[in-house]
């Protein structure tokens, strides 16, 4: 694998992205087809530069940034220091999901500059916090962004004029939603309501309800981590770029 870390000028500051892609060799030449793979609120970590690495081995040019980094070069929380906890939490209400769809602007055209990613079709992934970025982003590049993934994310259908739900029309590329039965910021109405927006739409999205997972089933380093539901996540989210970026 090839990997390294890059600062991206956003014309809001740098943006500290890791990107990691195949080697190239002649049964893979390239260009690999771009994922934006946006991270959850407790920062750009270890435990995610190996979920994109996953990702990478299969054939994909993977761009992970610290969407915090108007405030901060680098962070990730201190889950037992109330102060780091806090300053993650003002973080996350500072950042909206246009200031990312301008960050997603930003990483395309470093892609673009780079010969051995492909932007012709690009994927987009968010977890918690950045789920509804990930459809936002589906929504402002919507003949670029070809599949688009949320789990377990957040405010994915709320009485927002930014709410995701509202863009269900703009989004011609396919959208895989992932919710845990128990999730205190998605309850089984909110993600009803977005199912509804979809289907009002004629979005071509999957939605699937994990009945028996907690938010953050995901990741290996978090309480609620599930290993089947995790795995699940990792064959659908393989399948639709698969289909889609390929």
């Amino acid at each position: 694998m090839y990997e390294e870390h890059v600062a991206i000028d956003t014309g809001d500051g740098p943006m500290s992205t890791f990107i990691v892609r195949p080697e190239l060799t002649e049964s893979r030449p390239g260009p690999f087809p771009t994922v934006l793979f946006l991270m959850d609120a407790p920062g750009k970590r270890d435990e995610l530069l190996d979920m994109a690495r996953r990702i990478a081995t299969v054939g994909y040019y993977v761009m992970l940034p610290n969407l915090y980094y108007r405030e901060t070069p680098g962070f990730t929380v201190l889950r037992d220091d109330p102060a780091s906890v806090e300053f993650m939490f003002g973080m996350m209400a500072r950042l909206s999901n246009a200031m990312v769809a301008r960050d997603a602007a930003a990483m395309l055209a470093h892609a673009e500059s780079d010969t051995t990613a492909s932007t012709e079709r690009v994927g987009t992934t968010g977890y918690c916090m950045t789920g509804p970025m990930a459809l936002w982003i589906a929504a402002e590049f919507p003949d670029t962004i070809t599949a688009a993934v949320s789990v377990h994310g957040v405010r994915l259908a709320v009485d927002a004029d930014d709410s995701p739900h509202r863009r269900a029309g703009d989004i011609k590329g396919e959208v895989l939603v992932l919710a845990a039965e128990f999730d205190d910021y998605v309850d089984r109405a909110h993600y009803d309501r977005l199912c509804a927006a979809f289907a009002e739409a004629g979005t071509n999205a999957r939605t699937h309800w994990l009945e028996g997972v907690h938010h953050g089933f995901v990741f290996p380093q978090r309480f609620a981590y599930d290993k089947y539901a995790a795995e699940r996540h990792w064959e659908l989210l393989h399948d639709l770029f698969a289909r889609q970026l390929n």
